[in-house]
């Protein structure tokens, strides 16, 4: 077998597209590309591609061997130190973009959006973000509803996430500035976000 680099946007689509926990980038992707063609035995080395294949910038190949265990989980694990422009996610939520949804919930989806895309990679940290009877980030509105009753989950936007929203401004808060910290985010960072998503007094 052979291991490739991809771009984070493309490593969170394939993350995405997970049918059930183990299934490995191969058979995902053999899934997605080649659905008339049969897995190979587990064991059995891929067979090599004939040719010379042409550079691309975008995808490094290289002659080290993936392990056969090498797996595409969607529940990332919690990243000791995030590398993100903090600046950039100021930037995309200001107020006044925020102003243009006219309820708590669509900026609430808005903000986790736009996190998303600034964080695809790391974003599955979310995940291990828990109530005490309840899940409140999963790949999937059904394991959401499986978690607790009157959850009301909802997509987050150009994201393989789904998200509890039945809970108020306090909570949805509270939600945001873990979701943060899990992306390794400062403080500063964090109060600035969340004065905008909330402002005192309204």
């Amino acid at each position: 077998m052979k291991s490739i680099e991809i771009d984070d946007d493309l490593y969170a689509f394939i993350a995405g597209q997970t049918k059930h926990i183990g299934e490995n980038a191969s058979d995902i992707l053999r899934r997605l590309l080649m659905p008339e063609s049969p897995a190979p035995a587990r064991g059995e080395e891929t067979p090599p591609v004939s040719g010379d294949m042409p550079a691309d910038p975008a995808v490094a190949l290289t002659e080290t061997a993936m392990p056969a265990s090498a797996e595409l989980i969607a529940d990332a694990p919690e990243p000791a130190a995030v590398s993100q422009a903090s600046g950039d996610i100021l930037e995309q939520v200001t107020e006044s973009a925020l102003s243009t949804f006219s309820k708590r919930v669509d900026q609430f989806l808005f903000v986790l959006a736009q996190l998303h895309k600034q964080n695809p990679q790391a974003f599955g940290a979310v995940e291990q973000i828990r109530g005490k009877n309840r899940t409140y980030f999963a790949t999937s509105k059904e394991a959401l509803l499986n978690n607790g009753s009157s959850t009301n989950p909802k997509a987050i936007p150009d994201s393989p996430y789904w998200v509890v929203t039945n809970n108020n401004t306090a909570k949805k808060i509270a939600m945001l500035e873990q979701v943060l910290q899990k992306l390794g985010y400062d403080e500063k960072v964090v109060s600035t976000l969340v004065s905008r998503f909330a402002p005192e007094g309204k």
